[in-house]
């Protein structure tokens, strides 16, 4: 009688195995501190320019800070700590059981508290644009756009960079140095606002 071959089972590879190459780069990692830097030495510069032309004229305009920009603030540190959640969760992937699902949730869970960031600056920029505020009404006003829109771009740079990784896990092949380089890079953002506000809110 013949017999019918059936084909071997096919192993199914945990989550955990695949999410790794044999190596992490360090290319993701030094790019983003090449960067970190430029833009450290960028905002600087802009900071130094504000101080000099507010102590060479008497055209400084103070005016009082959307409060928005102060909802903004615990949007953006909010998100700092849900991509730290997502870190520590993708690097249990090995031992969890529960595959990528739980990093996925934290890692969007930052990308929409980023975005809420991002809408709430603008949300800031019509207020005072309704209150006869503009890029060219003052000196003052010229920085505090020029600051916070700098900022908001490279926010933006980050949610990219967080879509990303999001898509690298989805696929299974995301590297622990990629997140960390995106994470670096975020929570830059997340200090450097908070010094532009404050610098913002002394000066103005």
């Amino acid at each position: 009688m013949a017999t019918t071959l059936q084909p071997p089972p096919i192993a199914k590879v945990p989550f955990g195995v695949r999410r790794l190459k044999q190596y992490d780069s360090e290319a993701p990692s030094t790019g983003v501190w090449v960067g970190l830097a430029a833009i450290t030495m960028t905002f600087a510069a802009f900071t130094s320019a504000m101080v000099v032309r507010e102590g060479s004229a008497n055209d400084w305009r103070h005016f009082a800070f959307p409060t928005i920009l102060y909802f903004n603030t615990l949007a953006l540190i909010a998100s700092s700590f849900t991509l730290q959640v997502a870190r520590k969760r993708f690097a249990s992937l090995d031992t969890s059981a529960t595959g990528a699902a739980p990093t996925l949730r934290a890692l969007y869970g930052t990308l929409v508290l980023g975005c809420a960031f991002v809408i709430g600056q603008y949300a800031a920029w019509q207020q005072l644009r309704s209150e006869g505020l503009y890029l060219s009404s003052a000196p003052s006003s010229s920085f505090f756009y020029v600051f916070t829109v700098l900022h908001a771009l490279h926010v933006i740079g980050g949610l990219c960079g967080l879509l990303y990784v999001i898509s690298k896990l989805h696929r299974a092949v995301l590297r622990r140095n990629t997140l960390s380089a995106a994470s670096h890079y975020w929570h830059f953002m997340d200090v450097l606002w908070i010094y532009l506000l404050l610098l913002l809110w002394i000066r103005i």
